[in-house]
């Protein structure tokens, strides 16, 4: 059986046979891409009825098993997702930053791909494609080690984009799979330094925690998203009411959706009631502190667990705090650092949320649901950095790059420069 290192090491020799290929070779490999997944759609939807079978045998949750099944729907709307990267301005064409020095020096910064991308996700296989598809449009090869649930939906994606890649004259193993046998492997792909260059994971805390202690290759986080709606005592009914519907409501298992609502007392006297039955007739389960709980008999008790839970449901915890400094210290406390909301109409209230708030996305009268790639105009995106380097919020097409500095000279020589920092 061959090692994760090994796959790793055709990785990075396909890293480097990419960068001899066009942004338009590129963008044709991605059309060849999405159309094998459609000529093998029969096969590829077979073996993903197994791994569901399989995942309900398990007893996984609803949310999981929503995520992990295919239809012919979205297979449709994976191929065209490919189709749309192809779309997506080239990374690695954008016009360098030039400076020219005065002794005619001339230094300019260049976007390159990082080389090889190591992809340790949860089951949804439409990330298997979206990975791939998006390292190759930046020019990078990519290991991809997708959840134990979804190995034989992983297997056969990954065979037919090879497939596509060897139809347009690619390295197949531009895109690899690591087999899901353990965690071991995982923690082995964290230990090969030199030659993969940086990790993404999408997965849950525990898993992003013993990735990152035990990691010497640098790792980008994709957090998890304990979002919150701030309703301040300024706030319009009809407004709040209707953006903590969509945030809570609209996609219960995305990370972008909101976890909690934090309420200033004077709102809640006013229009709790109302925003209670609103959430309650949309079939939300609402925990709430005995402020909350006061309005409305259907509040089950908020405990400790609920401010620092994760829901991924239409389930929701509701506090009532008394000023912005307060819903900001909790916050502080219960949040991942995602995507945090307020509903105002007070100027100060906003810029005093925006500050105190340490996150990818501060939202002022709009939705959470917001937080994504193709919603901030980067196109697709491999998920939402939580961290500060090296990249924060939607992980775009930019992101899957670094710098790299080319100087041309006439000649010119240290001693002789006009520039003597050391």
């Amino acid at each position: 059986m061959t090692t994760t290192k090994q796959l790793a090491l055709q990785s990075k020799a396909a890293s480097k046979s990419l960068s001899s290929f066009t942004a338009a070779e590129r963008n044709d490999a991605l059309q060849a891409i999405a159309n094998v997944l459609l000529d093998h759609k029969v096969d590829i939807l077979a073996a993903n009825q197994e791994d569901v079978e399989l995942a309900k045998k398990n007893d996984v949750s609803r949310e999981m098993l929503d995520r992990l099944t295919l239809t012919e729907e979205r297979l449709q709307s994976i191929s065209q997702g490919l189709v749309h990267v192809k779309t997506l301005r080239d990374p690695l064409s954008q016009s360098p930053s030039r400076y020219v020095r005065d002794d005619g020096l001339i230094i300019e910064n260049h976007r390159v791909p990082f080389g090889v991308i190591a992809m340790v996700y949860e089951a949804r296989p439409n990330v298997t494609v979206d990975a791939a598809g998006l390292c190759l449009k930046s020019g990078n090869s990519v290991l991809l080690r997708g959840s134990s649930s979804a190995q034989k939906t992983n297997r056969i994606l990954v065979t037919c984009m090879q497939e596509g890649l060897k139809n347009a004259g690619l390295p197949a193993d531009a895109i690899t799979l690591v087999p899901p046998h353990t965690r071991e492997n995982v923690k082995e792909l964290g230990q090969l330094r030199g030659i993969v260059d940086v990790m993404i994971l999408r997965g849950g805390a525990a898993l992003i925690q013993t990735v990152v202690q035990n990691s010497t290759v640098p790792v980008l986080e994709t957090g998890e998203g304990n979002c919150h709606l701030f309703i301040d005592q300024s706030a319009r009914e009809d407004m709040a009411i209707s953006v903590a519907i969509d945030a809570k409501t609209d996609r219960p298992s995305v990370c972008n959706a909101i976890e909690t609502i934090l309420i200033n007392e004077d709102w809640l006297s006013r229009h709790g009631k109302e925003l209670l039955q609103a959430l309650l007739a949309k079939g939300v389960t609402i925990y709430g502190d005995e402020d909350v709980q006061r309005l409305d008999d259907r509040v089950k008790q908020a405990t400790e667990e609920d401010w620092a839970k994760e829901y991924l449901d239409p389930i929701v915890a509701i506090k009532c705090v008394s000023s912005v400094a307060e819903a900001a210290q909790h916050i502080d406390k219960y949040g991942t650092k995602h995507s945090e909301a307020i509903i105002s109409e007070d100027d100060e209230h906003v810029e005093q949320f925006r500050h105190l708030i340490d996150a990818a996305a501060v939202y002022h009268n709009a939705s959470t649901r917001f937080t994504d790639g193709a919603e901030f105009g980067f196109g697709a995106e491999l998920g939402i950095s939580t961290q500060k380097l090296h990249a924060r919020g939607p992980l775009g097409l930019e992101a899957l790059t670094t710098n790299k500095y080319y100087i041309t000279g006439t000649g010119q020589t240290k001693g002789s420069g006009t520039h003597d920092a050391q």
